[in-house]
């Protein structure tokens, strides 16, 4: 599945997934970005081009299987700031998406010098990251989810109202929803594999299992997957595409920006809700949501231009 990385990457890679236990879905991500990374290296150090002539076209088509560790040896930290230069100032990356490649470059480098120690000095260490803005999580209001809710019609209609229920009520990722299995459901307790390979429990309220009843009485017997909760019209454990694109449909019919929203947004929503309307605390919304640090769930707690307009209203010298 790294045919086209070198060795150095594959066993940087192989390490954060079994030894670190790292999420598939970040082991895809440090693979993405390494091979681009030092597709670009190999070009700019051994092609010798400069940043501003490298385009996706020349990345895109740069093998670098057979690069070795003596390449690594040679990378200076300005190397790296020249490939930030063309992420920058060439692909236009967002600050973020630059936090995340260079995160994926501190790590490859602190194996390479300090696991595998095959480097006298780590070029990343002093590797700064972009300086990010906090911004607020974007969800729907409870109005657009009850609306939401209400647009859901068609064939699937009890499965879908099931999976959306699920993701607006217990917070759900997306890649937690489409592993359930029927196992993991125990009477009004949903049990759910998270981010590391870590298993938490969620409360199932009158509205999931209600929605769950629902969808379990209609679900097709003849099916591929008989252990998967979620099925698709080929009778196979359901995608993540396809519920992708299940909540952009429901989106649009229910008169939103579908560019605006999407599964994870059901996520901040439920987050938003229980904390606004549930009063549900952050601790308890670190749990709910599978949080290994309560600073990521503090995202939730924010405050909405509703909530300001009330507190300002409570002000003593408002009738003044």
């Amino acid at each position: 599945m790294y045919d086209d990385l070198p060795v150095f990457i594959k066993d940087f890679l192989i390490y954060m997934q079994n030894i670190k236990n790292r999420s598939k879905s970040t082991i895809r991500e440090y693979h993405y970005d390494l091979r681009d990374t030092f597709r670009f290296l190999k070009l700019y150090k051994i092609d010798k081009i400069k940043f501003n002539n490298i385009n996706d076209e020349l990345i895109e088509k740069t093998d670098i299987t057979s690069l070795d560790i003596n390449f690594v040896k040679k990378i200076e930290l300005s190397d790296l700031y020249e490939y930030l230069n063309y992420l920058s100032n060439i692909r236009s990356d967002k600050p973020t998406t630059r936090a995340r490649k260079i995160a994926a470059i501190k790590s490859f480098f602190n194996y390479v010098t300090f696991k595998q120690k095959l480097l006298d000095k780590n070029p990343a260490v002093e590797l700064e990251t972009p300086k990010l803005g906090k911004r607020l999580p974007k969800y729907l209001s409870l109005d657009e989810s009850v609306a939401l809710l209400h647009s859901i019609d068609g064939k699937n209609q009890k499965r879908d109202v099931c999976i959306i229920t699920l993701f607006l009520n217990c917070g759900l990722r997306l890649s937690e929803l489409v592993a359930i299995n029927f196992k993991d459901i125990k009477g009004d307790t949903l049990n759910v594999i998270g981010k590391g390979d870590k298993e938490r429990s969620i409360y199932l309220n009158e509205s999931c299992k209600k929605a769950l009843k629902e969808y379990i009485a209609v679900r097709p017997k003849d099916v591929k997957d008989h252990d998967a909760l979620f099925i698709s019209e080929r009778g196979t454990r359901i995608g993540r595409r396809t519920v992708e694109m299940m909540v952009k449909k429901y989106i649009t019919l229910a008169g939103l920006d579908p560019k605006k929203y999407s599964p994870h947004k059901l996520r901040h929503t439920a987050a938003t809700l229980m904390h606004k309307y549930g009063g549900v605390d952050i601790r308890s919304l670190q749990q709910i949501l599978g949080h290994e640090s309560v600073s990521t769930t503090e995202i939730y707690t924010h405050v909405d231009s509703e909530q300001v307009k009330e507190a300002l209203e409570k002000n003593p010298l408002n009738n003044m």
